[in-house]
């Protein structure tokens, strides 16, 4: 069965079109909104942000625990901090990085939630 994605005929609803237009998001906003959802469009990061969901973890001990170099997650946790996903601070020569704020923990765990709850749904 093919479904219709397209009116038939083209009619403008003057009052939805101008309720839309006011809650649309400016273009500077969108711009921003889309580099976060590209930087969560990368596993590792996503893997990063799971492991920093709960707990502040330094480099050497994120690196262990996703099997990766310390080279390599430096450069991803790189990615997130410009995008003012996690934060870190210095302790003598060690660097700990925790989630920015509530707020990323909560974007992580209702996609997750939403992961789960769309596989447990029927096909």
């Amino acid at each position: 069965m093919k479904i219709q994605t397209r009116c038939k005929e083209k009619i403008i609803h003057e009052e939805v079109v101008l309720a839309a237009q006011e809650q649309l998001t400016d273009i500077r906003t969108a711009s921003r909104l889309a580099q976060l959802f590209a930087a969560l469009a990368d596993p590792t990061r996503v893997r990063l942000i799971s492991a920093l969901n709960r707990r502040e973890m330094c480099v050497c001990d994120l690196a262990a625990v996703l099997g990766m170099t310390q080279s390599a997650v430096s450069h991803q946790l790189r990615q997130l901090r410009n995008l003012s996903l996690v934060r870190f601070r210095k302790e003598g020569r060690m660097i700990f990085y925790a989630l920015d704020d509530e707020h990323i923990q909560d974007l992580f765990e209702r996609g997750f939630a939403h992961i789960v709850h769309e596989s447990s749904q029927p096909k």
